[in-house]
């Protein structure tokens, strides 16, 4: 259940968007298509968002990063379109209405089950469908979806096509540059063109090529050169579509720098390990009011979420994991950190320990 419009614990301002019913742990039938939508959502402010990350982006880290930041997408965990069509919807998908404005990526390569997929998420409220294909790892690739598909643009723009035709949300498309050898300009312009004719109008470019034999997930999120210019010249070539960057962006000033090229900048890493840094997103980006006036407020606001969650038989270790890096370079950090490292696993551990955590950070 969310909280209603209005004042948030600690001094935050709600600005709630009323979700759907389906949204909240309403399972749609296999069979039943979703609920109508509008014919024209009303479209999304891309200019800042946070990548979708394995194990990272969860509900309960989108819940906490929207305490931060209200205007900034978030993106799911990449969710497999097999495992919504046949697995435990509800935990898969369910989330709460504070995480709006909120997308969800798949990962597949079979047209047929990507429309079925994006059918069902657009039931569960869902603002955006993005299609994975820049993901390097050897089990994506056995899968055959994630960057492998950049070498099958053809089969991209029938996936596309499929699920533009399935839902009324806008259906968008993440890549890398370019992967293995196949790495010239050349070869990214082919595969936008030949998407941006399925009806993608949105690209966001993870500006690295993907090496798909002999590195790891992490090193090809490190060791391939970033190459921008790669990204800005999509956006000269394909006026029409709007390009998001990402890689290696940690600051706001960096981004503001990429926003003369681009149309927006989507921030990985940086935004799990540093989140109070998107404090100023809404102010400097977005020209609205932060949500939250300090950290402290931040982590009195999550308490009734995490107490919430307590109640629905969530262990306090797999929602406070999150919070783990909001006091990041302040005074009492360490002890904040140390206190939940050591407490919030334990069989016994209730949302208090979060209190008692508090406590040890000076405001």
């Amino acid at each position: 259940m969310a909280h209603p419009p209005g004042a948030l614990p600690g001094g935050c301002i709600a600005h709630l968007r009323a979700a759907p019913a389906s949204c909240h742990n309403a399972r749609p039938a296999a069979s039943s298509r979703p609920p109508a939508m509008p014919s024209q959502p009303a479209p999304l402010n891309r200019r800042l968002s946070v990548a979708p990350m394995m194990d990272w982006t969860t509900r309960d880290f989108r819940y906490l990063c929207h305490l931060i930041t209200r205007q900034t997408l978030l993106y799911t965990e990449m969710v497999t379109a097999p495992a919504i069509l046949y697995g435990p919807r509800d935990q898969l998908l369910g989330f709460d209405a504070l995480e709006h404005p909120l997308a969800v990526q798949l990962g597949g390569s079979d047209p047929a089950q990507l429309a079925e997929a994006a059918r069902i998420c657009e039931g569960y409220g869902y603002d955006e469908i993005n299609l994975n294909v820049g993901c390097p790892s050897d089990r994506v690739q056995s899968g055959r979806f994630g960057a492998c598909l950049m070498a099958d643009p053809d089969l991209v723009a029938e996936c596309v096509a499929a699920m533009a035709g399935a839902v009324t949300l806008p259906v968008t498309v993440k890549s890398r540059i370019g992967i293995d050898d196949q790495d010239d300009y050349a070869f990214l312009h082919r595969f936008v063109e030949r998407v941006r004719e399925a009806g993608c109008r949105s690209f966001t470019i993870h500006a690295r090529k993907a090496i798909l034999s002999g590195l790891s997930p992490k090193e090809n999120r490190e060791i391939p050169p970033l190459v921008y210019e790669r990204a800005y010249a999509i956006r000269r070539d394909f006026p029409d579509c709007e390009v998001i960057i990402n890689g290696g962006i940690r600051s706001l000033e960096e981004v503001r720098e990429h926003l003369h090229q681009v149309d927006g900048v989507m921030i990985g890493r940086e935004a799990y390990h540093n989140p109070w840094f998107l404090h100023e997103a809404d102010p400097v980006l977005f020209g609205t009011a932060a949500p939250c006036a300090d950290r402290h407020a931040v982590a009195e606001a999550f308490l009734p979420y995490v107490e919430r969650r307590y109640a629905e038989g969530v262990h306090p270790k797999h929602v406070l994991r999150h919070i783990l890096n909001l006091f990041q370079a302040v005074p009492g950090a360490r002890a904040f950190r140390r206190h939940l490292s050591m407490n919030a696993h334990k069989p016994g551990a209730t949302p208090e320990v979060l209190r008692e955590a508090l406590r040890l950070v000076p405001r």
